[in-house]
Formats: structure tokens, C-alpha cells, sequence
């Protein structure tokens, strides 16, 4: 052990001498090898769709691969905890949202990490309204109509998410607090499964992500009834936004790029850079936006940046959703 310690102090006396410091080194050589992306939800989700989209021009512009890895279960959490506590050397990061950083901390208990203290930031790669969607056969003819019969039979309709802390159960929990209405949670393991039994008819509605959901809704799968945007998307025109309806609910749920505490600045510097490139690339931007998303500007895309906005939107939420949480 002493022999090997001496060996490495010889190299990184040798480094220095020649002018080269480690972290130069280190940022040169990163990455050697593929990197492993943990999207903390089950494949087909938001969080997987715009992890999927981004880290494949990513690795492109990194010149390795960069693999996708579904770790999901207890609204994020899972995923996100095994992230925070991996080596801090570049090979492991979290495809993390507004679900595993804001809401699933204040929600879940027991949880692992803290989302403030336990990552660096990379950058955001998406932001995307909630839409309201329910089963093709839904009755209701329009938002108006449907919050009126949520309202009437409350805990009649199944209202379906991905998990306690997830972006879906965030979105309906402040939606359904908003118009007062008082509906049956069906907790599932991610938006993929909540979305396969929502076209099956076996749930009524769940609130999700644009990026998600906007296939679905071209294709006459499900209905939609409203967006927590101010204006409508491009991408569906026809579907009105809650402002229309009289209806306060706004919000954009964000998801970007994290790496463990302790990874060389050199590394993370190097990580934002391929982000920041992939998100100025024509056909990236036309992906995510052709789902209803939208790509993060310029100034929101530094590490600095990008953890100012994680950490506003942690203090901006946590009293809301502390109130507002339901017993289940």
C-alpha cells in the first residue's frame, strides 16, 4: 500500500512538474469510457424521453457512449439516492427533474439524499407544461365540464400518478387543489405504467409532462383538457390552457443533468459544455419541441445557473407542497 501511495505521488509530482495540473489531465482523458445516465423513473417516461433525446447527441459531441440506465420506484428517489452516493468521477450521473429535486424530498419519507447538498448541477435540458389528460371516453366535452364532474363525484374517478414526488403526482396535486376536487390516488412506478392503464380505461385521468404525453394525444389515445402553460403549444394547438377556463394553474416542470458531490471541476466543466452544445443542435431542438417542450436559453444553461434555479425552486415549492401533500 505504501509502495503504491509512493508511486502515485511520483506521478502527480511528475504532472506538476511538467506544467500539466491533474485536473487539466483529468478533463483531457474524461471520458475514457462510456458513462452510465440514471434516469430515476421506468422507460417511456418524461424524465427517460428528454434524458434519451440529449444524451444521445451528448455523447456525440463527448465521442463515447453514454447509457441509460432506468432505476425507478419510490417517486425518483431510488434512482437519484444511488446517483448521490456513487464515485465522483464523471461515470455516473442523474437525468434528475423537478420530481427527484423538489417535490420526492418533501414528500417521501426516509429519503437517502438531499437534493440541495448531494449533487452538482450540470445544466437543464427541458422545460415542459402539465397537461390534463383523461381517458378517451372521459365524458366531459371540455375542461370546464371535467372539473365540474371532479368536483361532483370526487373520490368516484381514479386519478393516476407516478409515484409520491413524481412530476405527474405534483402536477395533479396542485391542480386538483386548486378547483377543490378530492379524487382516488393510484400510485404506479413511473408515467409509463400510469399511461398504459390510462389508455386502457382503467384509470380516469393524471396530470404529466407535455413531453410525454403529446404522442398519446395525437394518436386519440387519451383526451386532453388543458395545459399549465399561459399559451397554447404549437404542438396542440387545440388544447386550451387552465387560464382559458378561469383556472389558476400554471407551472413549467424542468429536468436537467446532475453529477455526485465531489466530481472534478474540470470533469462538470466539461459535461455543461456537450450539454450546451447538444441544446444549440437543430434537430435536439426540434425533438423536444415537437413533444411541447422547450429548450432552456443560454443564460439558464451555466452550472452556477442552473443551481441557482434548483435551489430557488426547492425554496419556492416546499411550503406548497408541505401543505398540500395528502395523507397517502
Amino acid at each position: 500500500m505504501r509502495t503504491a501511495t509512493r508511486v502515485l505521488a511520483a506521478l502527480i509530482g511528475t504532472v506538476g512538474a511538467l506544467g500539466v495540473s491533474p485536473a487539466i489531465t483529468v478533463a483531457q482523458d474524461y471520458p475514457s469510457r462510456s458513462v452510465t445516465v440514471v434516469v430515476p423513473f421506468p422507460a417511456g417516461g418524461p424524465s427517460d424521453v428528454v434524458a434519451r433525446i440529449v444524451t444521445d447527441q451528448m455523447a456525440r459531441t463527448l465521442g463515447q457512449s453514454l447509457v441509460i440506465e432506468n432505476v425507478g420506484g419510490a417517486g425518483g428517489t431510488i434512482g437519484s439516492g444511488r446517483v448521490a452516493t456513487s464515485a465522483p468521477d464523471g461515470y455516473t450521473l442523474l437525468a434528475g427533474s423537478m420530481g427527484s429535486h423538489v417535490a420526492a424530498p418533501v414528500l417521501t419519507p426516509n429519503i437517502k439524499y438531499d437534493p440541495a447538498r448531494d449533487f452538482i448541477p450540470i445544466g437543464p435540458t427541458a422545460h415542459s407544461p402539465a397537461v390534463i389528460v383523461a381517458r378517451k371516453d372521459f365524458p366531459a366535452k371540455d375542461l370546464r365540464e371535467f372539473i365540474a364532474l371532479l368536483k361532483e363525484k370526487g373520490s368516484g374517478f381514479k386519478q393516476a400518478h407516478g409515484g409520491i414526488g413524481s412530476s405527474s403526482h405534483m402536477a395533479c396535486l396542485l391542480f386538483t387543489t386548486e378547483i377543490g376536487a378530492k379524487p382516488t390516488l393510484v400510485a404506479y412506478r413511473g408515467t409509463g405504467p400510469a399511461m398504459n392503464d390510462l389508455v386502457g380505461g382503467h384509470v380516469d385521468f393524471f396530470c404529466e409532462q407535455s413531453v410525454s404525453v403529446t404522442e398519446q394525444i395525437k394518436a386519440g389515445a387519451i383526451k386532453a383538457y388543458g395545459i399549465s402553460a399561459t399559451e397554447r403549444l404549437a404542438s396542440l394547438p387545440d388544447v386550451p390552457t387552465a387560464k382559458e377556463a378561469g383556472i389558476n394553474y400554471q407551472m413549467s416542470i424542468w429536468a436537467g443533468i446532475f453529477a455526485p458531490r465531489g466530481t472534478p471541476p474540470a470533469v462538470v466543466a466539461k459535461l455543461s459544455d456537450a450539454l450546451d452544445k447538444t441544446l444549440d443542435d437543430a434537430s435536439v431542438r426540434t425533438r423536444i419541441n415537437n413533444l411541447g417542450g422547450s429548450i432552456p436559453g443560454k443564460a439558464e444553461r451555466s452550472p452556477a445557473a442552473f443551481n441557482s434555479y434548483v435551489q430557488a425552486e426547492i425554496a419556492r415549492w416546499a411550503p406548497t407542497l408541505k401543505a398540500t401533500a395528502p395523507a397517502n
